[in-house]
This record gives C-alpha cells, sequence and structure tokens, in this order.
C-alpha cells in the first residue's frame, strides 16, 4: 500500500513468503533479506529474496514497487518484469504479454485463486473482452501488495498456462505489526483533454489479542476523464480483386474501357461505367490513366479513411477487506474479500468516407469515378475521386465491470512434519454494455473529395469536397425515401446492448509431509467451475430511421465538435465538423424505449435470439475441470553443493459444454460437448555451485484451454453455431468448433542468476517451447455459393433470397487446430544500487531488463488450410526491454522508467486480403518523486507517458504497412500527498 514504509512491506512480505516455502533458506539468502534498507530499495530487495528462494523462475514485485512506480494500474506494474509486455486501451494498461505468450495463455489467480476479469474496450484496442484474457484495468495497483510472476510449472500449480502463472495477493492485517493506517491523494490533469481528476486511496489494518485476530480494509478511487484523437483506415482492401468484398473496382470515365489489360477482365473484373444520373468528370486521358493507375490489380485502398476523437470518462472504485484469525501456533484462517467496480463511457465521433468500404452490392466503389490518382509500394496514397459518400458518425457507450471475489484459506500444522491447507472461493466478474448507440449523418455523391498520404502516412491530408462544420451540407437519410434509392446509404440508429458475466468457483486441498530433512512429500486435489455467459441485443433493422418532423432541421439535431488534431493533423484537413446530437435524437424519436413507435421507421425494439445479426453474441461456456497432483520436494548437498527443487506430475481432466444460436438455420439452438484429459509432468532444479550464484532447469508439459470468443473479429471459437449477417454493406460469416483441443506444449528452462552484491542481481535465462498443437482463427474471402459448399446444412441458399446472391462475397471466419511451433528467446536481468560510488551517486540505482523472443507458426491461408504461411506468433514483440534509473536519500526520491516493445503482430493472415495485420513499436516514458515533509507526511509527482506515445497499428505485407490506427491520448501527470502512520 502507498503509504506503508518500505521495510515494513519488505520484511512482512518477506516473512510471508518465506513461510510458504518448503524449501529452508541458506544463512546466505536470509542475510541478503535483512539489510536494513528502506523505501523503493527495500521493496527490489524484498522481490530478490522471494526469486532467490524460490525453486523455479519466479519474478516479482512487492509493496512499494506498486505504489511508487507511476502506474494507473497492475499491467503498468507488472511491465517492469522481464519478459512482460502490456497493450493499453485509452492509454492505461489493460492485457499483458509474457515471453511473447498473450493474455489467453496466461492464468491469473487472485489471493490464490484463478480468476478473470473483463472489460469493454475500444475496437483498435480488441473491444470486449469476451474470452479468457485477463483485464488488468479493471483494479487499482493501491489494493495489492504483491506480484508474482511464474514463468515455470510445477505440479502443485494448477494448469492452464504456457506463458506465466500470475498471482496478485491483497494486502492482509498479519503483513504488519499491529494498528497501521495509510493514505495518499492526487490530483491529474492530462494534456490533450485538459482535464483535471482527483485519485486517493485508504488502508486501515489492527491486530487484537496479542496477534489472535487482525482485520484489513482498503479503499482506492479515481476518475479519469481524456481524450483519443487520431487517424484510423480500418483497415486497406483491394482496389479491384476477385472474391475481395471491394469487386468491382472503381466506375471507369464516361464507361471508356480501360486500355491497360490488366485493369479489365484478365483480373476478374470488367470495367463499370459511372452510375447514370450522377455527376463524373469528363474523359480525358488524365482521368482515365488515374482510372488505370488507382484500379489495378494488386492496388489496396483505405477501406473507411477517418478522423475521430473518443472522449473517455472513467471512475474505478476498489475495496478489499481481509479478516485473519489465528488461535493458536498452528492454526491460521484468513477471509479475503475484493470488490471493484469501474464505471466508464466512451463517445466516438469519426468523419468519414464510406464508400470505399461498401461492396459493389451496396452501391459503394463501383460508384467512384477517380480523377487523379497515385500509387506506392502498391498503396493508392493519392486521391482526386467524385461521387463519393460522407458519414459523421457518433457512438455512445456506457460500460459497467463489476468484480466480486471471495475466497476462505485455512492453513494447519498437524504436527512437525505434517501441513495441510484447504481452499474455497469464489470470483464473479459482470462487464455490461447497456447502451450501446450509433447515429449516422450522410453526405451522397461529393464531387472533388481527396485524400493524401504522400509525406503523411499515418495522418493524411484530408479535403472532403465540401464545408463539414456547415449542417445545412448534411442530409438525414431517412425511410420516406423508399425502394428507389436501396443502393444509396441511409442514416443510421444502431442499438446493441450486450454483456457478459464470467464465474469461477474452485475448491482445493493440499497436504504436506516431510518425509526426511531434505525431502517434502506433497499431494493435492482441486476442483473448478468455469461459467461464461454472454448475451446482446440489436434492432432489427438499423438502417431503417424515422422521417425528421416538420420543422425540425439538421441544425436541430447536431452540434459542433471543435479543436480537433492540435499538434496532430496536418494543414488542410478539417478541426471541426458536425456531428450527430444523440441526446437530442434520443428524445425526439425515443429510442431508448425497446418499442415500435408506431411512426415509420420507428421500431426500435430491441431482440437477441430471434434477430439473426444478434444471436451469435448470446452464447454459454461452461467448463467443469478437476486435477490432483503429486510433487516432491527436496534441499541436499552434493558435496559442499546445495540443491534443491521439485519433481512432480499433475492430471487434469477437462469438461466442456458450449451453447448458443446459430443465425442460420433458423436461429437453432445449438449444444456442443467436449472433454479431454492432460498428464503434465514438471521437474525444478536449482543448483548453487558457488556462494550467491545459482543455476536453475525447468522442465514441463504445460496446456493451456481454447479461448472462447475472438475480440477482433466477433468469433465465438468453441460454441458450434453458424453466423450470417447478409445486412451489408459487407457481409461475413463465421463457423465455431465445440472440438477444439487445447494448447499444448513442452517446455524447458534454462537460468544463471549471479547476487554479486547486497541488493544486486545479474541474470540469464533462456527459455524454449515446443508448442505441439495451436488454435488460429482463419478468415478467407468466398462467395456465398462456397459457403454452401463447405456447410449445405447450415448456409442454405435461401438464406440469402433477395439480400445477396450466390456471387455475393462473404468473409468467412473459423477455427481450426494447427501444429504449432517452436518458441524460444532470452532474458538478462540487471538490478544493482549504486552504493559503490563516491558522495551523492551512491543514492542512485538501476532496475534494467531485455527480453529477445523468436517463434515460427505455419498459418492456414484458406478456409480449409490447404495453404500455410509462416510467421511470428501473434501478439509476440521479438524484442522488449524495460529500465529504471532511481535516486533515494532520507528526504527525496525520484525514478525515471521507459519501457519498449518492438512491433509484433495481431492478425495472420490480415483481413481482406492483407498478409498481416500488426502494431509498431512502442516506447513508453514515466516518472515519478517525493519528498518526505516529516516522517509521516510526504509530497508525491507521477508524470505517465511523458512522450505522448502514439497507438500506431497497420495492415500490409513485408513490402507494404498501411496505416489503421493512429491515436494519442495525451500526457498524464499527477501531485499530491500520502499520509503514514
Amino acid at each position: 500500500m502507498a503509504g506503508v514504509s518500505g521495510l515494513a512491506i519488505a520484511l512482512s512480505v518477506g516473512a510471508a513468503t518465506a513461510s510458504a516455502q518448503t524449501a529452508p533458506q541458506d544463512d546466505d539468502a536470509t542475510q541478503v533479506d535483512e539489510i536494513v534498507v528502506t523505501g523503493f530499495r527495500a521493496s527490489l530487495d524484498a522481490a530478490l529474496g522471494i526469486k532467490r528462494r524460490e525453486a523455479g523462475v519466479v519474478d516479482a514485485i512487492v509493496a512499494e514497487d506498486i505504489a511508487d512506480f507511476p502506474d494507473l494500474n497492475l499491467a503498468e506494474a507488472v511491465q517492469r518484469i522481464p519478459g512482460v509486455s502490456i497493450d493499453r486501451d485509452a492509454g492505461e494498461g489493460r492485457s499483458i504479454t509474457v515471453r511473447g505468450l498473450s493474455s489467453d495463455f496466461t492464468r491469473t489467480r487472485i489471493n490464490g485463486m484463478e480468476a478473470q476479469a473483463t472489460t469493454g474496450g475500444s475496437d483498435s484496442s480488441g473491444g470486449a473482452n469476451r474470452g479468457r484474457g485477463f483485464d488488468f484495468n479493471v483494479f487499482a495497483s493501491e489494493l495489492f501488495n504483491s506480484i508474482t510472476v511464474r514463468k515455470t510449472a510445477a505440479a502443485e500449480t494448477e494448469e492452464g498456462s504456457l506463458g506465466a502463472t500470475i498471482d496478485l495477493q491483497a494486502t492482509r492485517p498479519f503483513d504488519y505489526d499491529g494498528f497501521t493506517l495509510a493514505a495518499s491523494v492526487q490530483g491529474g490533469w492530462n494534456d490533450l483533454s485538459d482535464s483535471y481528476n482527483p485519485r486517493g486511496a485508504l488502508l486501515l489494518s489492527n491486530t487484537w489479542n496479542d496477534g489472535m485476530f487482525g482485520a484489513l480494509v482498503s479503499v482506492a478511487y479515481s476518475e479519469r476523464d481524456l481524450w483519443e484523437e487520431g487517424f484510423s483506415s480500418v483497415r486497406w482492401a483491394p482496389a479491384a480483386a476477385p472474391g475481395s468484398s471491394n469487386s468491382g473496382g472503381f466506375c471507369s470515365p464516361l464507361g471508356v474501357t480501360p486500355q491497360n489489360p490488366t485493369n479489365s477482365t484478365a483480373n476478374g473484373t470488367t470495367a463499370t461505367a459511372c452510375a447514370t444520373g450522377v455527376a463524373r468528370p469528363a474523359g480525358t486521358a488524365e482521368n482515365i490513366a488515374a482510372y488505370n493507375t488507382a484500379n489495378q490489380a494488386g492496388v489496396f485502398i483505405p477501406r473507411l479513411p477517418r478522423y475521430g476523437r473518443l472522449t473517455h470518462r472513467q471512475e474505478r472504485l476498489g475495496v478489499t477487506g481481509a479478516f485473519q484469525f489465528k488461535p493458536d501456533d498452528q492454526t491460521v484462517a484468513s477471509l479475503d474479500i475484493l470488490y471493484s467496480k469501474l464505471d466508464s463511457t466512451r463517445q466516438e465521433d469519426f468523419l468519414q468516407s464510406l464508400s470505399f468500404s461498401r461492396n459493389a452490392a451496396a452501391g459503394g466503389q463501383t460508384q467512384i469515378a477517380v480523377r487523379q490518382a497515385a500509387v506506392e509500394n502498391n498503396a493508392l496514397v493519392y486521391g482526386v475521386f467524385d461521387n463519393v459518400d460522407v458519414r459523421s458518425e457518433q457512438r455512445y457507450d456506457e460500460l459497467t465491470t463489476e468484480f466480486t471475489q471471495v475466497n476462505f484459506t485455512l492453513e494447519r500444522e498437524f504436527t512437525d512434519t505434517l501441513r495441510g491447507k484447504f481452499y474455497i472461493g469464489r470470483a464473479l466478474s459482470e462487464y455490461s454494455n447497456p447502451v450501446q448507440t450509433t447515429v449516422t449523418l450522410d453526405r451522397q455523391n461529393v464531387q472533388g473529395y481527396s485524400f493524401d498520404f504522400r509525406g503523411n502516412p499515418n495522418t493524411p491530408v484530408i479535403n472532403y469536397g465540401f464545408d463539414v462544420a456547415n449542417p445545412a451540407n448534411w442530409g438525414w437519410r431517412d425511410v420516406s425515401l423508399g425502394t428507389t434509392v436501396a443502393s444509396l446509404p441511409r442514416s443510421e440508429i444502431r442499438l446493441r446492448p450486450n454483456g457478459v458475466t464470467t464465474t469461477f468457483e474452485a475448491v482445493s486441498g493440499d497436504l504436506e509431509w516431510d518425509a526426511r530433512d531434505w525431502l517434502t512429500l506433497k499431494a493435492g486435489v482441486n476442483g473448478k467451475t468455469y461459467l461464461s455467459d454472454s448475451y446482446e441485443f440489436r434492432r432489427t433493422d438499423e438502417t431503417v430511421v424515422p422521417a425528421l418532423p416538420a420543422g425540425t432541421t439538421i441544425a436541430s439535431i447536431t452540434n459542433l465538435l471543435t479543436g480537433f488534431g492540435a499538434n496532430l493533423i496536418p494543414g488542410g484537413t478539417a478541426s471541426s465538423w458536425v456531428r450527430p446530437d444523440l441526446n437530442a435524437l434520443a428524445s425526439l424519436f425515443n429510442i431508448y424505449c425497446n418499442c415500435n413507435t408506431g411512426v415509420a421507421g420507428g421500431d426500435f425494439s430491441l431482440t437477441s435470439i430471434t434477430n439473426g445479426n444478434a444471436r451469435g453474441g448470446n452464447r454459454t461456456i461452461e467448463e467443469n475441470d478437476f486435477a490432483y497432483y503429486v510433487q516432491a520436494d527436496f534441499n541436499f548437498d552434493v558435496g559442499n553443493i546445495p540443491v534443491r527443487g521439485n519433481v512432480g506430475v499433475r492430471k487434469a481432466y477437462t469438461e466442456l459444454i458450449a451453447k448458443g444460436y446459430s443465425s442460420t438455420a433458423g436461429g437453432s439452438r445449438v449444444r456442443g460437448e467436449n472433454t479431454y484429459d492432460d498428464t503434465l509432468p514438471s521437474l525444478n532444479l536449482a543448483i548453487e555451485p558457488m556462494q550467491d550464484l545459482i543455476v536453475r532447469f525447468g522442465a514441463a508439459k504445460v496446456m493451456a484451454r481454447p479461448q472462447i470468443g475472438n475480440t477482433l473479429a466477433g468469433t465465438n471459437y468453441l460454441v458450434p453455431t453458424t453466423s450470417l449477417s447478409t445486412t451489408g454493406p459487407n457481409f461475413t460469416a463465421s463457423i465455431g468448433n465445440v472440438n477444439l483441443e487445447p494448447f499444448r506444449a513442452k517446455t524447458y528452462d534454462f537460468t544463471v542468476e549471479w547476487y554479486f552484491a547486497p541488493e544486486s542481481l545479474l541474470s540469464f535465462a533462456y527459455f524454449y517451447k515446443d508448442i505441439d498443437t495451436y488454435i488460429q482463427i482463419v478468415r478467407q474471402d468466398l462467395p456465398y455459393t462456397a459457403l454452401t459448399g463447405l456447410n449445405p446444412s447450415a448456409f442454405d441458399p435461401a438464406f440469402c433470397t433477395g439480400v445477396c446472391s450466390g456471387s455475393t462475397v462473404f468473409q468467412l471466419t473459423s477455427a481450426v487446430n494447427t501444429e504449432g511451433g517452436p518458441l524460444k528467446g532470452f532474458e538478462i536481468s540487471y538490478q544493482q544500487p549504486f552504493t559503490f560510488l563516491p558522495g551523492i551517486l551512491q543514492n542512485f540505482g538501476i532496475q534494467a531488463n531485455y527480453t529477445r523472443v523468436q517463434s515460427e507458426i505455419d498459418y492456414c491461408n484458406d478456409a480449409l488450410c490447404t495453404t500455410f504461411v509462416t510467421n511470428d506468433l501473434i501478439n509476440l514483440s521479438p524484442e522488449a526491454y524495460n529500465g529504471t534509473l532511481y535516486y533515494e536519500d532520507e528526504r527525496f526520491k525520484a525514478r525515471v522508467s521507459a519501457s519498449f516493445r518492438q512491433a509484433y503482430l495481431q492478425n495472420v493472415p490480415g483481413r481482406n486480403g492483407n498478409f498481416i495485420e500488426g502494431k509498431n513499436d512502442t516506447l513508453n516514458w514515466d516518472a515519478s518523486a517525493s519528498y518526505n515533509l516529516t516522517d509521516q507526511i510526504s509530497l508525491t509527482f507521477e508524470g505517465l507517458n511523458l512522450t505522448d506515445e502514439k497507438n500506431h497499428q497497420y495492415v500490409g505485407d513485408d513490402s507494404r504497412q498501411s496505416t489503421s490506427v493512429y491515436h494519442h491520448t495525451g500526457r498524464q501527470l499527477y501531485v499530491g500527498a500520502r499520509y503514514r502512520y
């Protein structure tokens, strides 16, 4: 906790950890832990003590590591550990990757029990988490006093991870000696949104009756208001390619057939004359050349080029309660209660051109005439166009996550050699998105629209061809237009409330017997039930809206977004535009009535399993797991060389029941079952060939259960449903697979640790993971006739009647097992206080690490896995490093931290014909400082994201990286004070 002294934390955490270890501490290790230091140095030293005593490969953060780092939440704290990288949402750490393996391969335990915390996010950060990953931004870092990352497996550690097991431990009253009070308060400021927010924490703890009973409560509260601004394209797609969602290409000037044969029938398309009755350029040679340039095979165009602002508002409350009872020296009972609530709203305002995204059937790209064009690296980087439809879109989300966990632990020493532990607990995560509303305004057939990425690959110059800040230039296209213009876009009102509830219930029992002075035998059983229940509602027809009442103008249902893009957008790009006023429209049309208002286009009834577009979001996953293990811990000398470790085997059984609704076959309810079992042997060995030098070796078989849902593609992995979206403008389909086998791997670890001085470490770790089975998402653009061939009963030709045809292109998404591949890498860590330097320099110190990871995975290149491409594992950064330079004296403390993560892949193959989708390098700089006014009061300063690092995502191939997202959230500063007693 922020307000507790580093010495007290170091000693209490060190003692608690030591009691949990079966291997006795040697005198030298104990001596290192007892060095009397305070503050940040003490917490670093305590973490080294944990690492040194463990038999396996472990890294830890304790106490002031979290509270004093400039970190908003647990993800940003844990990224300081070697091999750990994070992903952010709205500028805040959300999920983690360990040694190249994403959160789907990493188990997180809170107070000893596996749990899952789920939040919603922007689409570019993965949207709502409906999978197994843990969202760390649900919790404030002040609620916990230690994080332990277990990188090697042991039989006694529950199965379910290929990467690591992360243990989060909340504070307990027996961690402190008697009465403890700590409090902190801070004020925050963001330089992009120019907003101010509070943040505070409080801890109260005490023990009574000579330490027989203890109680603790802690509270953390924070608010955040920020903007996220930038450019996005929502991927790039082929300008004219057979089988793509943009098939048909641009329309030809005055119907002139292109002279370059590669632009006509050779690539499977034919020239399409510009639509009759709409403006088009003169048929000059320049226009024909521009058409040929833009429409050639192999050229990619931005699907939805747009600028936008996301306005985030967040309130986070966390509460912990811990009660401990020690009736005698042999018994300890602990009751832990954890509650966290994350309330947030997000408003997204985008100004975009949608014609490039719509397929030919929706009157999209085939109506666009090209005046001028330039291509670089197979990307259309400049163009002037006619007949472009422009849209102003506003989406508003209300999001709530409530997490509650209650667990009871009973530890008993039956004799001097026999000990036992019983555990029971329940964790509930309830994520709700009760309001997800999108409203759009359109302007059709804009002449002279242009974009220019030349010299601005991340922030193009966009000229919309009209004054986007004038309400008179926008239209509300409603149901009164009738069917004669069905191919043209209409204004939309989308209502899509959704949510997911995740429940873990666990019980376990463990016994330990000291069979010899050097040998401890362990055995235990674990039972766990995992339940994930997801729901979604939608309007039946989101593209039908009521007409504006008489006397209502566009100005009365809109307002103006201003001040966009400071220090971001190039000259010539709009910094203000008209946007829908959601509150005005909600009041005007009563859109939240969940009823049919009786007005044409005014059906705002919400449906779920009866709505083909919403059925896929309604599913239930139930998983019953049972496991038992036996393990031997040993600690002896071979000659004068200490040897310790453990060897054991774990047997795990899994029963899966998956239920959902297909959007095809009449929306039938689907149920699937699967069972499998795994035998998981493990070995951890620690040898100390000389004083202060430890050599470790680990080997194990490990497994991770299949993902539940793909947050990027909206796909159910495990529920054996089929879905079909036929509302356009882009058509999608998916197939679930309940028979997926889990991820399985053999892992090997070799580590050398040199504790060359007090509070110091130099270490090298090599790891190798042979991934035997892997799960991939495959995507392919296929005509509907191909879908019926894959699954005739699920994709009946009648489903397309009236809305599509056999040649309509659908993007099919499905999950399959593949062979996987090797993953290998190494970590280097260095930590030392500079006490050997003279004068003031001895108050400095450093903590730094570097990680290098390599992988080769063969990815399916088509829906049937008949061809493959080889590339890095998804979410794996080949290089990552972080470092902290700190200064500490009796009154003043300061730190500067940097965290680098190299570019990594997000999808292979990419969507819309791209080979890859990925995210570019990130380098985040943070700083903090504090000054002790008295022994109890200190002033604090924290600076986060000091360089305003961008979220830069891309799509393309080895020669082309086209920007899909380029957003920033600004710098965050906090000033405040702490009190401790």
